[in-house]
């Protein structure tokens, strides 16, 4: 596990015309999963501890964000022969076992995490409903516990994006396991 900290893309670029596929194999439009207000994009995994610890954060957000009208995608791009706990099969027993309610895709090329400059799991973006990217960072200050959160950021950044507001400054970079890049 190599820990990685996510890089600096401009805010404003367009989500991408791309497709993924779900854990039943079924092809996905990135941009039809917009919601009316956005759409919140998590490159995460299953194995990294990173994205363990914050997949509770982010399965309880993306109910509150679906309220607000801002949909939420989990993107794998881990598919890999060396990492059979991020396997398909395993994508799917852990939307059971989590209660994932949002689309779980498989990003078998890595095509998208390139396309995105996504380094890490857990790695986010949040697109506006026009879906232009508003908010890159990090869910809140401190990944690894809940208990001691002392800074929301994610949320925050949603209610702004909601109200109209300018994208909260600074947003800071997620940390967690480099993607396991292909070659």
């Amino acid at each position: 596990m190599a820990l990685v900290a996510s890089i600096h893309v401009n805010a404003g670029w367009a989500l991408p015309e791309m497709m993924l596929k779900d854990v039943e194999g079924n092809a996905v439009a990135l941009r039809e999963q917009l919601g009316e207000n956005g759409l919140l994009v998590a490159f995460t995994c299953n194995h990294c501890p990173y994205a363990i610890a914050v997949w509770p954060r982010l399965i309880r957000h993306a109910a509150t964000l679906k309220a607000m009208g801002i949909n939420t995608i989990a993107v794998n791009p881990n598919i890999h022969p060396g990492y059979p706990a991020d396997g398909v099969m395993a994508m799917a027993e852990k939307m059971s076992e989590w209660a994932i309610e949002f689309p779980y895709l498989a990003d078998d090329g890595q095509d998208v995490a390139r396309a995105f400059d996504a380094q890490c799991t857990p790695d986010l973006y949040m697109f506006d409903g026009e879906g232009k990217l508003y908010y890159h960072g990090r869910i809140d200050d401190y990944w690894k516990d809940e208990t001691k959160i002392t800074n929301e950021e994610l949320m925050p950044a949603a209610e702004l994006l909601i109200a109209g507001e300018p994208a909260p400054q600074p947003q800071h970079p997620t940390i967690g396991c480099s993607i396991k890049w292909l070659g």
